[in-house]
């Protein structure tokens, strides 16, 4: 049956489709004009000194190890949880990830499991702010800080994610953003890094093109670098979206609101928390199933027309990360298996309104009792 309600359908408006033909009428698609307004469109929001633009979120945080000179030998911090990107991006520079189980009220990296983690060869921590909110910075931050450990934000699902005046990105070193077509806003593929180290965005922007540097009007080729640059067009399809951003996000809390009310009584669903002073931008709607197996409650709502998932993955449970590390998951991260084997995202976006959202709780409710 062809789903009524999708897990997730981009809003992609006129305005943004003339913006991308009004760049592929130029005949310049390749980084140029439109990245650059992006980028600095972007860092003046989240009150940074530089955005860099890349490809996909997941090549911003292999630029991000990259530059800030992760590599063999070295271990990096995870969360237990996560798309599996976050792990896989430190497989690729040759560390190790070490991960550490999540706080599975927030799904976000337990903040006082992360000093024990800590070896010799750590340099580094990706604290992700999952789901849209924004990880314990304040506690993590002064643990970085005393162990010299480099912080790369992977708030991919969290652009103006925030606690009091402080937005998801800018409190470690580096902060990675995505624009996949499941985030706010979208290029559909496509992501942002944000810095205040100036030598930090030098390098990257080298990296991300080619390892190319301008001296004296002349190309030269000072680095072995990538081509992760992020098209034109792209941006400008991107840039269209983020000027309504904060309307995205103020409906989107509309829409969590409404599941947050309809839900709240059922004693066989947990429900997120959002700690006091949080804004949490609700990327997805992710909660923990109890009494029935999670599974089928996606089969059994997808029978009705409703589109759902499970939300991220318990990486060390994967089968690339057993082979090769062989943890025993199921007592050294409890919590993240527990969400990866009973979280359930449902559909929450600027297409959907509330009636919607009453209408899939409705359903889910009817399932799960």
């Amino acid at each position: 049956m062809e789903n009524k309600i999708p897990l997730m359908v981009p809003d992609i408006k006129p305005d943004d489709i003339k913006a991308v033909t009004d760049v592929l009428q130029t005949g310049m698609l390749i980084q140029g004009k439109q990245v650059a307004l992006f980028e600095q469109d972007v860092a003046r929001y989240l009150n940074v000194k530089h955005a860099i633009a890349i490809s996909n979120g997941t090549a911003t945080l292999h630029l991000a190890l990259i530059a800030a000179g992760i590599g063999q030998g070295h271990e990096v911090i995870v969360p237990a949880l996560s798309y599996v990107a976050t792990a896989n991006v430190v497989e690729l520079v040759g560390a190790t990830p070490v991960f550490v189980d999540i706080d599975l009220q927030t799904f976000n990296i337990d903040v006082s499991k992360i000093e024990s983690a800590i070896t010799p060869k750590t340099k580094a921590i990706i604290p992700v702010h999952e789901f849209g909110l924004l990880a314990n910075m304040e506690l993590l931050m002064p643990i970085a800080i005393k162990h010299n450990l480099i912080v790369i934000e992977d708030a991919a699902c969290a652009l103006a994610a925030s606690v009091g005046c402080q937005f998801a990105g800018t409190f470690g070193t580096l902060g990675s953003f995505s624009f996949h077509p499941r985030k706010a806003i979208t290029s559909g593929e496509g992501g942002m890094l944000i810095t205040n180290d100036d030598a930090l965005e030098k390098k990257l922007r080298v990296l991300r093109n080619h390892g190319i540097q301008m001296e004296d009007g002349k190309m030269q080729f000072v680095a072995a670098g990538f081509n992760y640059r992020l098209t034109d067009f792209q941006a400008a399809l991107v840039h269209s979206q983020f000027k309504r951003l904060p309307q995205i996000l103020a409906y989107k809390q509309t829409l969590a609101q409404a599941y947050l009310c309809a839900l709240q009584h059922c004693k066989n669903i947990m429900l997120p928390i959002i700690p006091n002073g949080y804004y949490h931008t609700w990327q997805s709607f992710h909660i923990i199933i109890e009494g029935i197996q999670r599974d089928e409650v996606i089969m059994r709502l997808q029978d009705v027309g409703i589109g759902t998932n499970y939300g991220a993955q318990c990486i060390p449970q994967q089968k690339y990360y057993q082979y090769k590390y062989k943890l025993n998951t199921a007592t050294l991260f409890p919590n993240a298996l527990k969400a990866y084997q009973q979280g359930l995202v449902l559909p929450l976006y600027e297409k959907l309104s509330v009636a919607d959202i009453q209408h899939v709780a409705t359903a889910l409710l009817k399932i799960v009792g």
